[in-house]
């Protein structure tokens, strides 16, 4: 069980603050000319190689990770996840998305019952439907096949399927079982995402996914509204129950919105919002554009890292050593962000999923029991596809903050090309940034090796790189379903391990909330206000002045007024 106790008071922790400055003292240029060190840094599975040979750790350092792992009792959490133990100790929940992809003859405990069957009951649920709309069977209200879908959701309903969604979209198997269909994300409840997700749509052949566990969720339901009231104004009231369906366990809010609660997908409260993508959140739409085989395979590449995670040992497990030298340099060196870069269009999602994987779960300021840390947790996450971001933030990473980095590699293209009389093909070209960037990143370039090239005296600070900059590589065999799949859990993984060791609830979001009340106030005043002309009451001066300003200058909005769709 958690104790009051905070990890920074324990002995390796202790150990590993002392080891800072001998870190200080080393330059990756040495500690990459050791290559024994470096060999014992590469880790292999299932077609996915890590080398964190350029992080600024030793093999001494690695090993009093390992002591601070076990201080942490990392272990024994983890097994307490997988084995359905309520470590969502604020809202008295299992964490158990693992579940989601688990094989159908395992047996995963939840509150005494086997849970896997009924996750396998959504997902066979979920096969069944998306065939018969993929083949024509299922059609919409005036008989026409229904070949584009629009998700409605946010936070994790959203940004998990969209990095899925965009990574397929490549993807010559994937993309092929998705010929004629159109797959769009409705997350921002600002009408411009409305008028580009409706773009160039026919209501006749459009299916909406609603994604709401409670359909409650604001600005989903307000989108929600939205569309039925385009499907209606085309097609009739009548029409919804043929184009709308929902991912929800609130059959009694499904059915009074008009959707018929036989075509409501479940999840259940053990699933994280930002953990939900392998639920019936993602895999619905998913199996819509590409159908289900598809999405097995990605279901199956995810549950290939649980199986890794909970078996290798900690010197060949991906996800824990990626967690613990993100510890490393969060809470030690005190590097406070990391870049996510992909060597590859097709992952240029990814950063904004990880985004809210790690920051919405890690972002905390007190452990498990509610004791305020004395240590910096959680880390700023970003990141866009190599070689875009070489062109945009990579100038700061090379010569001003340090930045750990994630280089993110695949060995084959999902759309090789080759041009005649080229030195290499593009994807080579690709690569051979992804192989550079990191010994560029920990290597640098001194004034000597300047001067060496009689680089003017005035530019040689400008053109001196310090190195010593830490980054890590993993290396795909392939970008395809499976692969994805595994790279989710990877990602998933690294965060709790990150949060175990911190002695964090890396499963809830209470900070989310606050947002949501107060922009309930303002609802309400700004309903008042238009409708019956009141006065702005119960603000401070600076946002009843913003308020009055936005309302007088928008005074031409109607208080009553009939409905209006985008015109794009």
């Amino acid at each position: 069980m958690a104790s009051s106790v905070l990890i920074c008071d324990s002995q390796p922790w202790k150990d590993l603050k002392a080891h800072v400055e001998d870190i200080k003292k080393t330059h990756l240029r040495d500690l990459l000319s050791d290559t024994e060190r470096c060999k014992s840094m590469t880790v292999e599975f299932d077609g996915i190689v890590l080398d964190y040979s350029r992080q600024q750790a030793t093999v001494h350092t690695v090993d009093k990770l390992y002591n601070l792992a076990e201080a942490a009792l990392l272990k024994e959490k983890i097994h307490r996840m997988f084995n359905g133990e309520r470590i969502n100790s604020t809202e008295d929940r299992s964490v158990l998305h693992v579940a989601l992809r688990a094989a159908r003859n395992a047996v995963i405990n939840s509150d005494g019952k086997n849970i896997v069957p009924y996750v396998w009951n959504v997902l066979d649920k979920i096969k069944e439907f998306s065939e018969r709309v993929r083949n024509g069977s299922w059609v919409g209200a005036t008989g026409k096949a229904l070949t584009n879908v629009i998700a409605i959701g946010i936070g994790g309903s959203f940004l998990g399927p969209l990095f899925v969604h965009t990574a397929l979209q490549t993807d010559s198997e994937a993309s092929q079982c998705a010929k004629g269909r159109q797959l769009r994300f409705l997350a921002n409840v600002d009408p411009i995402d409305v008028a580009r997700n409706i773009a160039g749509l026919n209501p006749e052949t459009t299916l909406v996914v609603v994604v709401s566990k409670t359909f409650t969720t604001a600005e989903t339901m307000l989108n929600a509204r939205t569309l039925r009231a385009w499907i209606s104004k085309e097609l009739g009231p009548s029409a919804v129950a043929k184009h709308m369906v929902a991912v929800s366990t609130n059959l009694t809010l499904v059915e009074k919105f008009g959707i018929d609660p036989n075509n409501a997908f479940a999840f259940w409260d053990w699933v994280g919002g930002r953990y939900s993508v392998c639920s019936a959140v993602g895999v619905l739409p998913l199996s819509l554009q590409y159908g289900f085989s598809i999405v097995e395979k990605f279901l199956k590449g995810a549950s290939s890292i649980d199986q890794h995670f909970t078996s290798a040992s900690f010197e060949k497990n991906i996800p824990v050593l990626l967690g613990l030298l993100s510890v490393w340099n969060v809470s030690f060196l005190e590097y406070p962000a990391r870049a996510i870069l992909p060597y590859s269009q097709g992952l240029e999602k990814l950063a904004p999923h990880i985004q809210q994987v790690s920051m919405e779960s890690n972002g905390k300021g007190v452990s498990i029991d509610g004791v305020p840390l004395p240590f910096e947790a959680g880390e700023i996450d970003f990141g866009e596809p190599g070689t875009n971001g070489q062109h945009s933030f990579y100038q700061l990473i090379h010569q001003g903050r340090v930045i750990p980095c994630d280089f993110i590699g695949v060995v084959k293209s999902q759309q090789p090309v080759y041009l005649e009389g080229e030195v290499v093909n593009n994807h080579d070209e690709l690569m051979s940034n992804f192989f550079a960037q990191a010994d560029a990143l920990a290597y640098g370039k001194t004034a000597e090796q300047l001067q060496k090239e009689n680089v003017q005296q005035h530019l040689i600070p400008h053109k001196t790189f310090s190195g010593n900059r830490p980054s890590l590589s993993i290396l795909l065999s392939s970008l395809d379903a499976y692969k994805v799949g595994q790279l989710l859990a990877i990602y998933e993984h690294r965060v709790a391990v990150q949060g175990f060791i911190w002695g964090i609830n890396s499963f809830d979001q209470w900070g989310v909330e606050l947002g949501k009340s107060l922009a309930t106030q303002v609802r309400k005043q700004l309903n008042a206000s238009r409708t019956k002309g009141g006065p702005i009451e119960g603000f401070n001066f600076s946002t009843t002045t913003m308020l009055a300003r936005y309302l007088k200058e928008s005074s031409d909005v109607p208080a009553n007024p009939q409905t209006l769709l985008p015109r794009i």
